[in-house]
């Protein structure tokens, strides 16, 4: 009688072993097996971590296996399952394997294909096909689009974190892992003391400093010696964690009515204004989104407020950016003042504070939580939804969107809620933030989402005009590096266009990433479909690149780029362009490291050993 051996791997994680009851059968193409349980004698199957192996006889020959099924029954108290793979050795020595890296919880089964990955129309036997279709049925059922607030991107329908599919919930490490950095945080800042300031007013610009008493590392110490000069003003647009608002002016704009007589003393190079944003020295970061956006009023004893400035920047004979003008809300007249480094000291001081401030909030609400948080959740909602475990698609983001669902759902019942953490802290809660994400999410783009693109539509893509945007040069290297990827695998599995129009399951994931998640709104440039090969190439570099570098420039990471430890993919040709990727990111990390030698404000927030797979934190 035939004889398999069934090697099965128990993940690693908290909590991750049973010791419930698990049976196993095998599906072949002329037969099914009967269901065998899997057990061994005075040992203790299926422990955290644990690799098992297992012969089952079958009565007869099943023919080439299509599919194993994996049930769990309750022995004695309730208890999930955290399943990584199963490697199958036939009769004839040939090896099987069947990737899973997913939870089984209560009385529950899993049915698994192996882990070559295929398109749709690869498919040509009947329950190959029924697999397919049930799998997103399921996950149709369990991933639901839902408005959680007007304006805001569709999000995943659950109204707390224990609502979620199990597979996509926090495991207990992340859980603890982000209780306990929270904490961290608070201990770090002193946010009581914190907070406590402000509730009445400082009375010395030095108290800035208390918040920075247990913060140790070259960046914060920097900016905690030279927050008040220029110099450092300018340079955290250039690669502070908000480096995507400063673009160079093409023309000043009539809102803002600056004067040559009024900057004179801050061009160095004889020249009238005109002649500087001619010649490309001006640059400006405008506020504008901020205009008539409600300050926080949760607190009537404490009273809050925004500014929504305009700020005119120059590079200097140094090649420094530095700020020449502001001007702190969009209309100009007598009660609007424009605020020039000619002033009185602590005038011009307080003017580009309030500046940080207006900056502060955009970053905190846009670039980082509309731009990368909840897109890359859009992401992942309509990946789970239209593309199956066995979709080469699928396989490659997977890796990208780990634990994003599970953080914004987190955001969403603790920091952005009413009542939440935004409200308590944030001169934009109390609904601010969410008009805030309203007005940008009507400006938002696909094209914007491009990196290279982006940056040449700041005009900011000149490295000899330009020479110490570092957030733009290491973006690019790592842009080029997942587009180069991307690219590789889609050659594997795409061997034309063709192939990509007609993949029904990738055009459903572009269009629910479209008509759900943006909205359908045109006007965005979002794809509802995909045609090419280089499209896809450039959509899905734009997903990994969202939820990994641009989160990690404008935040900070955990499990890097190109660490792929669930492996999804078992095919040659794919581990190979991992390779080459995880190569070509390293020769990034060991370009940034030898600049960063010759600095003394070093920039590594995208060098790859930096940057998350995913939006986890």
């Amino acid at each position: 009688m035939p004889s398999y051996t069934v090697t099965v791997a128990t993940g690693s994680q908290w909590f991750a072993g049973t010791d419930d009851y698990i049976y196993f059968t095998l599906v072949g193409t002329a037969g099914c097996s009967e269901k065998h349980l899997l057990d061994k004698p005075f040992y203790n199957d299926f422990e955290r971590g644990a690799v098992d192996s297992y012969n089952v006889t079958v009565d007869e020959e099943l023919g080439e296996i299509q599919l194993v099924k994996i049930e769990k029954r309750k022995y004695w108290l309730r208890d999930d399952w955290y399943l990584k793979y199963i490697t199958l050795k036939t009769p004839y020595g040939d090896y099987i394997e069947f990737p899973c890296y997913r939870w089984i919880t209560g009385d529950g089964e899993i049915v698994l294909r192996d882990g070559r990955a295929k398109l749709a129309r690869d498919d040509q036997i009947h329950i190959l096909k029924q697999h397919r279709r049930k799998e997103l049925e399921t996950r149709q059922k369990q991933y639901r689009w839902i408005e959680w607030n007007p304006g805001f991107p569709l999000s995943i329908d659950a109204k707390c974190h224990k609502d979620l599919p199990r597979d996509i919930q926090f495991d207990c490490e992340k859980g603890v892992d982000f209780v306990l950095n929270y904490s961290k945080a608070i201990e770090n800042l002193f946010i009581n003391c914190f907070m406590h300031m402000f509730q009445s007013s400082w009375s010395d610009f030095a108290d800035f400093e208390k918040i920075f008493v247990k913060i140790s590392n070259t960046v914060s110490e920097q900016v905690m010696n030279q927050w008040q000069e220029d110099s450092m003003f300018g340079y955290q647009f250039l690669n502070g964690c908000n480096p995507v608002l400063i673009q160079r002016c093409r023309k000043l704009p009539e809102k803002l009515p600056v004067t040559t007589e009024m900057v004179e003393c801050s061009l160095e190079r004889q020249l009238t204004l005109q002649e500087e944003i001619e010649q490309g020295n001006i640059f400006i970061v405008d506020f504008e989104l901020l205009d008539g956006i409600s300050a926080n009023k949760t607190d009537p004893c404490t009273h809050q407020f925004l500014a929504a400035p305009i700020c005119l920047l120059y590079k200097n004979l140094a090649n420094k950016i530095v700020p020449i003008a502001i001007q702190l809300n969009q209309v100009p007249g007598d009660k609007n003042p424009i605020f020039l480094p000619s002033d009185a000291k602590y005038d011009w001081l307080l003017a580009k504070i309030w500046v940080r401030s207006s900056d502060f909030h955009v970053h905190q609400t846009i670039t980082h939580l509309l731009r990368t948080h909840l897109l890359s959740e859009v992401f992942g909602i309509a990946m789970y939804r239209q593309l199956p475990a066995v979709h080469p698609i699928f396989k490659l983001l997977v890796a990208h969107v780990r634990f994003t669902i599970a953080i914004n759902t987190k955001a969403r019942e603790q920091l952005i809620c009413e009542y939440g953490l935004f409200d308590k802290a944030n001169a934009t809660g109390g609904g601010g933030h969410v008009q805030m994400v309203d007005r940008a999410m009507q400006e938002l783009t696909y094209i914007s989402l491009c990196f290279p693109e982006a940056i040449k539509a700041r005009g900011m893509d000149s490295t000899e005009d330009i020479p110490y945007y570092f957030y733009r040069d290491d973006g690019l290297l790592v842009w080029e590096a997942i587009k180069k990827f991307t690219a590789e695998v889609i050659g594997i599995y795409y061997e034309s266009d063709q192939v990509v129009e007609e993949d029904q399951e990738l055009q459903n994931f572009v269009k629910d990433v479209h008509v759900y998640g943006l909205r359908g709104r045109k006007s965005s440039g979002f794809p509802s479909s995909i045609k090419t090969r280089e499209m896809l190439s450039e959509y899905l570099t734009v997903v990994i690149f969202t939820a990994s570098a641009q989160h990690a420039a404008v935040n900070f990471s955990q499990l890097f780029l190109g660490m792929y430890p669930e492996e999804h993919f078992i095919e040659k040709p794919v581990k190979e362009a991992m390779a080459r990727f995880r190569k070509n990111l390293d020769t990034i990390v060991s370009v940034i490291a030898e600049r960063n030698k010759k600095k003394k404000l070093p920039y590594y927030y995208l060098s790859p050993d930096r940057i998350p797979n995913s939006v986890a934190i």
